[in-house]
């Protein structure tokens, strides 16, 4: 091995990794500038139905670099299809709202595909889909996105079926995730708007959870790259909703396809997109999934990750629940004809 002469061959690494990183929040703004160019206004509120993605689906398929197959059915019969782009050795598996009431990742992945069709950022584009293969499967509960329900017709959880893998939707999960043998995977949720960031009254925006692959919650490369993306998904989002990211429990539940998804060896990162001040229909947040999935994607690229601290993983705030939709503080109860200083706590049933 040749040992460098002195210090310039390290100094000249650290300057590439802090141009590296320059140049990739650069990208994020640009991402964020721009975005409204890229969102596919045909899906602006929450409760999006199966048949508003099946035209945008179509049209992928008039196009030769998107590969779209039927994969299966939902219990009621409606199509699940898995669109799959670019050339790269490395596999991401991406998919979204398998909790029927879940949809704002759904949304973002349109507004990626609409990114992908584009004719800006070609370098950055070029370097995904050439070291990246993707493959989406949008809306993988649409029997419950039409009732705008949290489980399937059979009344299952799809997220507690990684074992017995009773619902159709389960089964194509699980059959899409061997075959594709996905080196990342991208679990979209939504996470409940009353949750907030440890020890702060800020909303959790978004959360994350590389899962853990066993009750131990011991960390392998596995687990580790997937922390290292979450940590510098985390610093994006820090920059436009600051103070407003935690991070979900890791208790290993054996039923779960996130932990389960791990312990089958693909690098697993949960996104959970929770509450933002004035935004109802979550479109600020879908914004951010946008934006710091096709970041994470570009890292994953130039593997450019693998230069994160693990360490930094642990010092995202938890998540907490302590967010109210109405709270009166120094309240005068009274009660057999005395008064109690209490603070209340409202909720707004949806």
């Amino acid at each position: 091995m040749i040992k460098p002469k002195s210090n310039i061959f390290y100094a000249f690494l650290i300057c590439l990794l802090w141009q590296s990183n320059f140049y990739a929040q650069d990208l994020t703004e640009s991402l964020y500038g721009t975005y409204n160019d890229y969102k596919e206004n045909s899906l602006d509120k929450r409760r999006i139905k199966h048949h508003q993605l099946q035209p945008l689906i179509n049209n992928l398929k008039t196009d030769s670099r998107y590969t779209v197959k039927k994969v299966g059915e939902s219990i009621e019969g409606r199509d699940l299809r898995l669109i799959s782009i670019g050339e790269g050795p490395v596999n991401v598996f991406l998919w979204s709202q398998m909790h029927g009431d879940e949809p704002t990742a759904t949304q973002a992945i349109f507004d990626i595909f609409n990114f992908l069709n584009g004719d800006a950022f070609k370098a950055e584009k070029k370097a995904i889909l050439s070291k990246l293969t993707l493959h989406f499967l949008p809306m993988l509960n649409p029997d419950g996105a039409e009732v705008f329900t949290r489980r399937n017709a059979l009344g299952i959880d799809i997220n507690r079926d990684a074992l017995r893998l009773q619902s159709p939707e389960g089964q194509v999960l699980k059959r899409i995730r061997d075959s594709v043998n996905a080196d990342f995977g991208f679990n979209l949720h939504d996470q409940s708007r009353y949750y907030n960031a440890e020890r702060t009254n800020k909303p959790a925006t978004i959360s994350y959870l590389a899962t853990a692959f066993n009750y131990e919650k011991d960390i392998n490369d596995v687990r580790a790259n997937a922390m290292k993306v979450i940590v510098y998904m985390n610093n994006i989002i820090q920059k436009y909703a600051p103070g407003q990211v935690g991070r979900y429990g890791d208790d290993f539940e054996p039923r779960a396809f996130g932990d389960n998804i791990a312990k089958w060896g693909t690098s697993l990162i949960l996104i959970e997109s929770g509450g933002y001040g004035g935004d109802r229909e979550k479109q600020e947040i879908r914004k951010l999934n946008y934006v710091s999935i096709l970041s994470a994607l570009y890292t994953i690229a130039n593997e450019s990750y693998k230069d994160i601290s693990v360490e930094a993983y642990e010092e995202i705030p938890r998540n907490d629940r302590k967010m109210f939709d109405l709270k009166i503080e120094n309240a005068t109860y009274i009660l057999n004809e005395k008064e109690y200083t209490i603070d209340l706590g409202i909720y707004r049933n949806e």
